[in-house]
């Protein structure tokens, strides 16, 4: 049987890998990574540096193919999504039968979590589903932003005895969630904060969370909101990608 190790690397920084983590990454004979173009280089690049921090086995290789483009620009989101999805089951398919050996061990490193905002155990159940080739999978987990994010603006993320909600940009353009003070904002692809009416709202923000061009504002949403816009698109000009996280919070959190 072949394995499939999904394997959480953290947001960027190499001390992020657990020493679980580095352990799996040991297990691997091949690596599978993703090129997203250009602009995005980088996050092939950092994972490498992983690699080479904390893989000793000479043996083991790195596989590099295309990420199908993600065009999410479409009427529904959700079919764009599955669409997307569907390509990407073809490839990962693709990779494991063809670059994997019987008995053989690959992995998929993850930004952050597998189980945080990330498709990769949706894609690989489809492979599984389609029944092409046999493999089982197994999971490490990571340090998600989120952690990061508040490790380095040292705050907890809600009131005592208080819930906080983890959501997208795009959830975020919808409304403020019900019943909840405090909002983490994952996945924004333009500034979704800029919806929210800021009277008493605190906004903590950061990008590129782990790497050397880590940035960290926070403050008042009305005050820093527009600073936050600036260096925002300032950093992706330069960068030619963004990840950012960041929590929002009305009133005191309840804290």
């Amino acid at each position: 049987m072949k394995t499939v190790l999904v394997i959480g690397i953290g947001a960027g920084d190499p001390d992020h890998v657990t020493a679980e983590a580095a352990r799996a990454l040991n297990r691997a004979d091949v690596f599978f990574m993703f090129d997203k173009g250009a602009d995005a280089a980088d996050l092939v690049a950092l994972r490498r540096l992983v690699l080479d921090r904390w893989v000793d086995r000479p043996d083991s290789r790195v596989v590099v193919a295309p990420d199908p483009p993600r065009d999410l620009g479409g009427p529904s989101y959700g079919a764009d999504v599955a669409g997307w999805h569907d390509q990407r089951a073809a490839l990962y398919e693709r990779l494991v039968a063809d670059e994997l050996a019987d008995g053989g061990t690959g992995a998929i490193l993850v930004w952050g979590d597998p189980a945080l905002y990330d498709s990769t155990l949706r894609i690989l159940d489809r492979v599984a589903a389609r029944g092409a080739v046999a493999f089982a999978v197994e999971v490490v987990p990571g340090i998600s932003s989120i952690q990061v994010l508040a490790a380095r603006h040292r705050i907890a993320l809600h009131g005592v005895g208080r819930p906080v909600h983890v959501t997208t940009g795009r959830r975020l353009r919808e409304g403020w969630p019900d019943g909840v003070d405090d909002v983490v904002v994952m996945l924004d692809g333009g500034c979704a904060f800029t919806t929210v009416d800021p009277a008493g709202v605190t906004i903590w923000w950061g990008a590129y969370l782990g790497t050397p061009d880590e940035i960290l504002l926070s403050g008042p949403l009305a005050e820093v909101g527009p600073e936050i816009e600036r260096v925002r698109a300032e950093a992706r000009a330069r960068k030619g990608w963004m990840f950012d996280t960041y929590l929002l919070r009305r009133g005191d959190g309840g804290a």
